[in-house]
């Protein structure tokens, strides 16, 4: 279809002119306003028009995202514009097309992008910082710079690692900034990758040190969750929260979840799953009834507009699933860490830390489930709490112990009386 198009032999101003006839046309006829909204590279390539991004990019030296702006004369987006900090603009170019790549070939959540984004910009700015420029494509490029750059780059990761608290995030810049170098290298811009010397200078005392803390996965905190629920601002948002952090459910459980997992009958309510990782299961619900009840209310009175309720919690008419994807979870909670302004080692959370919370609350609620086992063992004269569950205490009143201390556990975090 590219090239029916003759895409690289059209001007500037023809591009102009096929956009606004016939790209144009085709939004039109999908409700779409041609001089405001802006079509993405996939809705381009599902027409058969992705031909224009190339042609811009080699013929034009233009991305696409610039030729809707300066040449079409529709609106940026809020994205636009991201500050690097650095200036050296063949940098900022090339990490610019990189991230690009990777949103549209990877298929990249835009949480993903940004966060690669964030880490690459505290590289190449330390880099600049610490060697006075952000050269990095130029150096790259030759051989003989080589030497010189292994030791620029140790340098930059000697500052990184005593700047970044955990080994996981001295990792993670590691490894985009590794992919970056690959992907220059993969198309001819860099002769060698620096990363490949630091990776060997760090990766083992940055492994022993995730060794030493493997014990605490990284989560949320009780001031912390309830921050991300007071910042929610609709049931969808506040629902998403318990889900992830009062009920212990992973990102793809959360966007699947139907109302007909609900069991209201028990007591507690449980959610049941024909299909979890580890098989089938049932979730008990403990908190978060209320947040549950409003979404339903919320979904049954039209949220969606006039389309009929498909039963999913997170429903979507645009998959063929019927319902959001998981990393429009990704997406949506990464939003609402930045509003509410939390972090973990100085990023935005994942859901996976929100469900990470529920884990860390039920091991506080069984400790304190054998605290309590351990008073009434000292009245009967018995030094071992274990004892006294194994053998004075049935299941059912061990696991009401636990539920008792969960409950006040998610109270708290959710800012509520339990309900």
């Amino acid at each position: 279809m590219a090239d029916a198009y003759a895409w690289s032999r059209k001007s500037l101003d023809e591009l102009v002119a096929f956009y606004e006839r016939e790209i144009g046309d085709a939004m039109v006829s999908e409700g779409l306003d041609p001089t405001a909204d802006r079509p993405s590279y996939e809705w381009l390539a599902d027409r058969g028009y992705s031909g224009i991004a190339y042609a811009l990019r080699e013929q034009h030296d233009l991305t696409l995202s610039e030729f809707l702006t300066e040449c079409v004369g529709v609106d940026p987006p809020e994205s636009d514009g991201y500050d690097w900090g650095i200036g050296d603009d063949a940098t900022v170019d090339r990490l610019e097309q990189y991230l690009d790549s990777r949103s549209r070939r990877h298929n990249l959540a835009d949480a993903t992008i940004r966060s690669r984004r964030s880490r690459l910009a505290r590289y190449a700015r330390e880099y600049e910082r610490l060697h006075g420029d952000a050269r990095l494509v130029e150096r790259a490029g030759a051989m003989e710079n080589q030497p010189a750059e292994i030791d620029r780059a140790i340098a930059v990761f000697d500052a990184l690692s005593r700047d970044l608290e955990s080994p996981d995030s001295k990792f993670a810049h590691l490894t985009d900034v590794n992919d970056w170098y690959l992907w220059l290298q993969n198309r001819t811009l860099a002769a060698f990758n620096p990363m490949v010397n630091v990776r060997n200078e760090f990766s083992k005392g940055w492994r022993a040190e995730r060794e030493e803390r493997s014990g605490t996965k990284p989560a949320l905190s009780a001031a912390q969750v309830r921050r991300l629920h007071r910042a929610a601002e609709s049931d969808a948002e506040r629902f998403m929260v318990v889900a992830l952090g009062a009920w212990g459910l992973r990102r793809s459980e959360v966007a699947s979840l139907h109302v007909s997992a609900m069991d209201p009958e028990p007591d507690p309510p449980r959610l049941t799953f024909a299909e979890r990782k580890n098989g089938p299961g049932t979730v008990q619900v403990l908190f978060g009834t209320e947040a549950y009840a409003d979404r339903v209310a919320a979904l049954e009175e039209g949220e969606g507009g006039d389309r009929e309720w498909n039963g999913y919690l997170f429903p979507s008419t645009s998959s063929a699933s019927g319902h959001i994807a998981p990393g429009t979870v990704n997406n949506r909670f990464d939003r609402l860490a930045e509003r509410a302004g939390v972090t973990l080692d100085g990023e935005r959370p994942t859901p996976h830390a929100c469900r990470r919370f529920w884990y860390n609350a039920y091991l506080r609620a069984s400790r304190a489930a054998l605290e309590q086992a351990s008073v009434v063992g000292a009245e009967q004269g018995s030094s071992s709490a274990q004892v006294v569950l194994e053998n004075y205490i049935d299941e059912e009143q061990a696991l009401a112990m636990r539920r008792e201390h969960m409950r006040a556990t998610l109270a708290e975090a959710f800012d509520a009386d339990g309900g």
